[in-house]
């Protein structure tokens, strides 16, 4: 996109509703919502991390305990069953939420952001420094946030169609296959490097560390864990045991990988959410920030178990708000957010699976193809009247003390 555009980007953009007394008292409210949960953090979450991990960790052992014996097709399906889930909750619940510090209060050296690394492709090191700090800094500001298109793809009509676009519903389908590798490449940011921005002893020394994390990965699940199946199955019987296991390990990164690209892309591709320009966020003050992160942002709803399974990140708007607070914190402050957007007329962005990856799709192919509109945006949130009523019986029902 070209470095400068006419102020507004985007003339629906809520955030030019509000007033600057509006912004200050949004941002004292949110910081205020912050601080209170972080006072409340105890025993009982200190918990929820260590059991969420010690359930992971079991399971992957005994998934893997399984596929020794994967020649046979019933350990082959449950093993590759467990092994896939192990993955996402690995990356999702544990990694991605361990390295952005949301248990550093603990003060545990072995569940802090400092000392993690995670089983995919992308050494800890640097997918901190593109996450946590570029991504969460500048979420969706054009030229500044990495993670807008990935720096491949058209995702809004404004940004100018070139004949390598025709291209994205296709490297789209392979980004998703290998989304650990996409992320792991994509965060050693070329165009830095092309721009002077980036020096090439520093992109070589990046290039090497994903080369080295890459390298463990790829000889960890496709040469060790098939050659231990291969030692389980007998001389007779080694190279099937080898092969149903590295295609077990294939099957269950593919699985993790798609995964967690739907869950990403659904959290911040949908038509609900909005993109800026670097001027509109020059002058930012931090209740212009939290209004860029909700509204920036989108949710996913579900259940409990598919909360957990998507790291926490079905509450998009919620980690925006409050990337470092545990991730098991973002359904209760849910309802409170819910209710600051209601009271200053701003989006709460949410839908169905359905909806939202549907949407993401439809916007990565029409998008290939030259123009294309700018679909409607977040519209202010209202409580539905059921919700209303059911959480006012919530609160009756709560005993009253003196």
């Amino acid at each position: 996109m070209p470095a400068k555009f006419d102020l507004p980007y985007n003339p629906e953009n809520p955030l030019y509703k509000l007033t600057d007394e509006q912004l200050e008292e949004l941002g004292k409210e949110f910081d205020e919502l912050h601080d209170e949960i972080f006072n409340s953090l105890g025993d009982s979450d200190a918990r929820y991390i260590r059991n969420m991990i010690t359930f992971q960790r079991r399971l992957i052992a005994a998934s893997r305990g399984v596929l020794l014996f994967s020649r046979f097709k019933p350990a082959w399906v449950v093993g590759t069953a467990g092994l896939s889930l192990a993955k996402i909750l690995e990356n999702m619940e544990i990694g991605h939420n361990v390295m952005h510090g949301q248990w550093d209060w603990m003060n545990d050296p072995n569940i802090h952001s400092s000392t993690w690394d995670w089983d995919t492709a992308s050494p800890a090191a640097a997918w901190k420094h593109s996450h946590n700090y570029v991504h969460h800094t500048f979420t969706n500001v054009i030229g500044k946030d990495k993670d807008v298109g990935y720096e491949i793809m058209r995702i809004d009509p404004r940004q100018p169609w070139k004949p390598s676009f025709l291209l994205q519903p296709f490297y789209n389908l392979l980004l998703m296959a290998f989304f650990e590798w996409g992320v792991a490449v994509h965060d050693l940011d070329f165009s830095a490097v092309n721009k002077g921005q980036k020096s090439r002893k520093q992109f070589n020394d990046e290039a090497k560390s994903i080369g080295i994390k890459g390298l463990r990965q790829i000889v960890k699940d496709y040469l060790v864990y098939p050659g231990l199946s291969a030692a389980a199955s007998g001389p007779t019987h080694a190279k099937a045991g080898f092969k149903s296991a590295f295609w077990a390990d294939f099957t269950a990164n593919i699985v993790r990988n798609v995964w967690s690209n739907a869950i990403i892309f659904c959290g911040h591709f949908p038509d609900q959410t909005f993109v800026f320009t670097e001027d509109e966020v020059e002058n930012e003050t931090r209740g212009g920030w939290y209004v860029r992160q909700l509204i920036g942002a989108a949710n996913i709803d579900g259940g409990p178990t598919f909360h957990i399974l998507s790291g926490n990140l079905s509450y998009q708007v919620e980690h925006h708000l409050y990337p470092d607070m545990p991730s098991s914190r973002y359904q209760q402050i849910a309802p409170r957010v819910r209710e600051i957007c209601e009271r200053y007329n701003l989006p709460y962005n949410t839908g169905p699976m359905r909806k939202q990856w549907g949407g993401v799709q439809r916007t990565i192919l029409r998008l290939a193809f030259p123009g294309g509109q700018r679909r409607r945006k977040g519209v202010p949130y209202v409580e539905p009247a059921e919700v209303k009523a059911e959480r006012i019986q919530q609160a009756e029902r709560v005993p009253a003390f003196p």
